[in-house]
């Protein structure tokens, strides 16, 4: 099997979370798109849910599946979130931001009862740092946010090159939001909790892609079947 195939086992798993009624957030990414392609198909089926896309790709493709669509305005708690992740270790701490979409995809996961990852086994890690920490920063003084980030991720016990994410034209790359992203490839990140204590000092900075103490439970599917991770402080899969 693929790594296409196996997210979609996990998304497949995560549909056995989604109960009639419910209010979802809809995360980015390849993986968070093939839970909203069968989702779509769960909805065509009779499935009554109200969705929210934590980007503009995302949005796109649930409405043209027939999804229906709503604002965090309209809907400002939701009952469950089902999004993918670029690194998740066995603590459910992890790195996103990859597509882009870290800060709506943050807004929305904590607006929500309970957060559930997948992804597929390539992304399953001991510690974070293999993929480099998106930080999505303001778009006034780069330079300076640039510096500021540097010297306080040293702080933390981090360090490496800080890089502006441009987009295939080589201009700088726009979030959803109008923001910008640096891509920091720190390696290991021994004591992700620091790191962004510290990265929430910074002025320029609006949010990175540490997504630590919001997943209630990981589905990682690989060569080796489906494993399930849940926090320690979460009864969610034990209810389903």
């Amino acid at each position: 099997m693929s790594s296409d195939d196996w997210k979609r086992q996990a998304a497949e798993q995560a549909l056995g979370y989604v109960e009639d009624g419910m209010k979802l957030g809809l995360g980015t990414g390849s993986t968070a798109a093939k839970f909203v392609d069968l989702l779509g198909a769960k909805v065509k089926a009779g499935l009554k849910v109200v969705c929210v896309p934590t980007s503009e790709a995302t949005r796109a493709q649930a409405a043209a599946l027939g999804i229906p669509l709503a604002t965090l305005d309209q809907h400002p708690a939701l009952d469950l979130t089902v999004d993918g992740a670029d690194e998740i270790d066995e603590e459910l701490r992890l790195i996103k931001g990859g597509g882009g979409a870290l800060l709506r995809e943050k807004i929305v996961a904590v607006a929500s009862d309970r957060v559930v990852i997948i992804a597929d086994g390539s992304k399953r890690v001991e510690i974070l740092g293999r993929f480099p920490l998106p930080v999505e920063v303001v778009p006034f003084g780069l330079a300076s946010t640039q510096r500021l980030i540097f010297q306080m991720a040293a702080d933390a016990g981090c360090d490496g090159d800080i890089k502006l994410r441009t987009g295939a034209n080589g201009a700088p790359f726009v979030t959803d939001n109008g923001n910008h992203i640096f891509d920091c490839s720190f390696g290991a990140i021994d004591d992700p909790e620091a790191l962004d204590d510290a990265l929430k000092l910074i002025p320029g900075v609006v949010e990175s892609g540490l997504f630590l103490g919001i997943a209630d439970v990981g589905i990682i599917a690989g060569p080796m079947g489906v494993e399930v991770l849940s926090a320690i402080d979460s009864d969610f899969d034990e209810e389903n």
